[in-house]
């Protein structure tokens, strides 16, 4: 913003926030199906919570692999028993450290981003989850846009 010399310089108000919302997501790199869940924290109870949501939405005689950065939860002693349980039908592969861009998922991130929030003002927090709820609403079925996003040809 430009503003003349002899002009005082604007004070711009804003609310102070650090509200936020976590989403775990997934994307099926066979049919680009997203799966996601939003919670109020990243720890290893809703990770759990969401690994189960994705065992429900398994495919019969199909494994899941979920690729996953090295964030702590995703390596938590509360896991062991449910990976143990589920080691036929559910495998957690973690990438080298510092590489998140390896992870198909964090494409969706940036596109969800571009196509929900930048450039717009938001007044509450519950006005950016219901635009990028609407943007998740439309990935609900499997679809081609996610299959180019991740890599798929």
């Amino acid at each position: 913003m430009w503003i003349p010399p002899e002009i005082k310089d604007p004070i711009l108000q804003h609310a102070p926030t650090r509200k936020s919302v976590s989403c775990f997501g997934a994307v099926s790199l066979r049919t680009g199906q997203f799966t996601r869940m939003m919670a109020t924290v990243f720890n290893a109870v809703t990770f759990l919570r969401f690994l189960k949501r994705l065992l429900r939405r398994q495919t019969l005689g199909r494994r899941i692999v979920v690729v996953l950065d090295n964030a702590r939860y995703h390596h938590a002693i509360l896991l062991k028993p449910f990976l143990r349980r589920y080691s036929a039908r559910i495998r957690l592969l973690f990438l080298p450290p510092y590489s998140p861009q390896l992870a198909p998922i964090e494409r969706v991130w940036k596109l969800t981003r571009r196509l929900a929030t930048h450039n717009r003002y938001f007044a509450t927090l519950s006005d950016v989850v219901r635009a990028v709820s609407v943007c998740f609403d439309r990935w609900r079925q499997p679809n081609n846009v996610l299959r180019r996003l991740c890599g798929i040809t």
